[in-house]
């Protein structure tokens, strides 16, 4: 147990779902604030992790009731930092700020130290305890964070300090107004667009394999780098709705007519009503610069239009400047920015 100001952190598998509601239900409103995204759903999951008490994380208590938390899962010798929450208070500092200069409260001088710890100083809190946590366990090489929610730079500094190498990350998104034309679909005979399939969870895994060989994702999110690890991510998306809820109407993906092999897709998700969700959309090397990824986007900006969504996003990488100018040229704009970050052993042990 430990302890910043009245604020002390504990274990989350010490509790259930009923004492972090509160938490939840606020950052499910900044979520849909800030992202336009419904996070019942996932706060739902969250709470059948936490019910079990084998969540890995820590909680921040004050005065008895939770507020704040971090989580992290396990994938053999990774660890992934799910999420670090703290709910806001009248004592939050706005990122990078100074502290108040010290005030006088009748005859006694309050330090600005003294008063309660801002959602920021308990959220790098949770994390520096998890790092401890996580760098200190020997069966871990790597560890994994994208932290959706917060403003790129919000926690960039501490994970530099720990030895993470950060990344920056774009949230864009389409406004879907005014776009009511067919999607042009224009292929060669060799090849057929077709909507998604169940049966090509595992084609699309070798895909996604394949076009994502030393791409700049690859370094953030190592599943790409096998099947193995691309099929894990798809089962993630499509069956268990790990973003939004999966739409196999707006999903496609463009085959070889006579192997049957696919050789680019795009998935898409529900995100909240109104609100769609790129997923992913990728194409094979040997496909590239025939206009598959543009069109992709098009025929999934149709469906969703016709499931009555007024707007899409997707994220990228910041410096995947090529992806950007054709999201721009589509119509996206950022609206958001966030960070990755990436720790590796070897990496680490050799700083």
């Amino acid at each position: 147990m430990a302890s910043t100001a009245s604020i002390e952190i504990l274990d989350l598998r010490h509790f259930a779902a009923p004492v972090l509601r509160q938490v939840l239900e606020a950052e499910g409103e900044l979520w849909r604030q800030r992202l336009h995204w419904d996070y019942r759903t996932s706060a739902r999951l969250l709470m059948q992790y936490l019910d079990s008490h084998m969540l890995p994380g820590y909680a921040a208590v004050e005065n008895g009731q939770v507020t704040g938390y971090v989580f992290c899962v396990y994938e053999e010798s990774k660890a992934v930092i799910g999420d670090v929450f703290a709910l806001p208070g009248p004592a939050v500092l706005a990122v990078g700020s100074s502290p108040p200069e010290p005030f006088s409260a009748g005859d006694v001088l309050v330090s600005a130290r003294e008063a309660p710890p801002s959602a920021h100083e308990i959220e790098e809190t949770l994390l520096k305890h998890l790092f401890e946590t996580l760098l200190n366990s020997p069966q871990l090489d790597r560890i994994e964070s994208q932290l959706l929610l917060h403003p790129s730079g919000t926690h960039a500094s501490l994970f530099r300090q720990a030895g993470f190498q950060v990344y920056r990350r774009l949230f864009m998104v389409q406004p879907l107004q005014g776009h009511f034309n067919h999607p042009r679909v224009d292929l060669p005979g060799d090849l057929e667009l077709r909507p998604w399939r169940d049966e090509d969870l595992s084609p699309a895994g070798r895909l996604i394999s394949d076009a994502y060989r030393d791409h700049p994702d690859s370094q953030i999110n190592d599943q790409y780098r096998s099947v193995h690890g691309s099929q894990r991510f798809l089962h993630n998306i499509v069956r268990y709705a790990g973003c939004g809820t999966f739409s196999p109407q707006v999903s496609h993906v463009v085959a070889e007519r006579r192997s049957r092999d696919l050789v680019a897709l795009v998935l898409g998700s529900r995100v909240s009503p109104l609100s769609g969700h790129i997923t992913q959309v990728c194409v094979h090397p040997r496909y590239r610069r025939r206009g598959l990824a543009r069109m992709l986007l098009s025929v999934a900006a149709f469906h969703f239009m016709r499931q009555g969504v007024s707007e899409i996003s997707l994220t990228v990488t910041e410096s995947n400047t090529q992806a950007i100018d054709l999201y721009r040229d589509e119509g996206y704009v950022s609206a958001h920015a966030f960070d990755a970050a990436v720790w590796q052993r070897q990496a680490a042990n050799c700083a």
